[in-house]
């Protein structure tokens, strides 16, 4: 799938996208839940690309490190919150491939809360749904991973003190 920058814009600006949201439990946690999550979010990016649409798809997960993974198709690396932001680094007369980015947004992934990687391209997905889904699925688990082991670095202000 490809598309204008002036379109990929516009219809983030318009929420003219598919969009759907799974929350669970911490607690509720189990590989064959996530990978049936992943699945079906994979399934979700197919079905919009066949209808030549723009997609996001989020997991939240609450409880004492709560954490959200979404997946996003955009034509650059970036969420769908700095949409603005594309037109600084893409034309308005080109069509770009639109891509699926993986995103993980949590207060105990790192010091900007924020980490987004590439999932692959809008063909790969369609052409090899069952692979995406393992990538995914792992993915997530690697995050959750991260996120449980996060250790926050310390204030500028706590270690004067300490001094």
């Amino acid at each position: 799938m490809k598309i204008k920058q002036e379109e990929l814009t516009k219809k983030i600006e318009e929420q003219d996208y598919l969009q759907d949201l799974e929350t669970i439990k911490y607690s509720e946690i189990t590989k064959t839940k996530l990978k049936k999550i992943a699945t079906k979010m994979i399934s979700e990016v197919v079905q919009a690309f066949k209808h030549n649409s723009l997609i996001q798809t989020q997991l939240a997960i609450s409880g004492r490190r709560p954490m959200t993974f979404a997946l996003e198709s955009n034509i650059i690396n970036l969420p769908f919150t700095n949409y603005k932001k594309i037109s600084n680094f893409c034309n308005n007369e080109d069509e770009y491939e639109v891509n699926v980015y993986f995103e993980t947004i949590s207060e105990y992934v790192n010091v900007s809360h924020f980490r987004i990687d590439i999932l692959g391209s809008s063909d790969e997905i369609a052409a090899d749904p069952d692979k995406y889904s393992d990538l995914l699925f792992k993915a997530i688990e690697e995050k959750i991973e991260v996120i449980r082991n996060y250790q926050k670095p310390e204030s500028k202000t706590k270690a004067k003190k300490t001094k």
